[in-house]
């Protein structure tokens, strides 16, 4: 169990390396986009692992299936 962060790390660190290529490299690239989605995607993702603590109920996994069963 304990070799499974540094495993994540290096996966997740391969895909961004390899959509910065991506983008970099393409003809169409809409730099500014991507950057803007990445980082909303970055800030949902920690809005959500600090919500338990922060009692940010509503930005929480687990309201959000809740309130989706209801």
């Amino acid at each position: 169990m304990e070799h499974i962060g540094p495993g994540l790390v290096a996966i997740v660190s391969g895909v961004i390396g390899l959509a910065i290529v991506a983008v970099i490299v393409s003809k169409n690239a809409q730099t500014g986009t991507v950057l803007t989605s990445g980082g909303s995607a970055l800030a949902s993702v920690i809005g959500a692992a600090v919500a338990p603590v922060a009692g940010d109920s509503a930005t929480s996994f687990a309201s959000s299936a809740l309130g989706a069963a209801t």
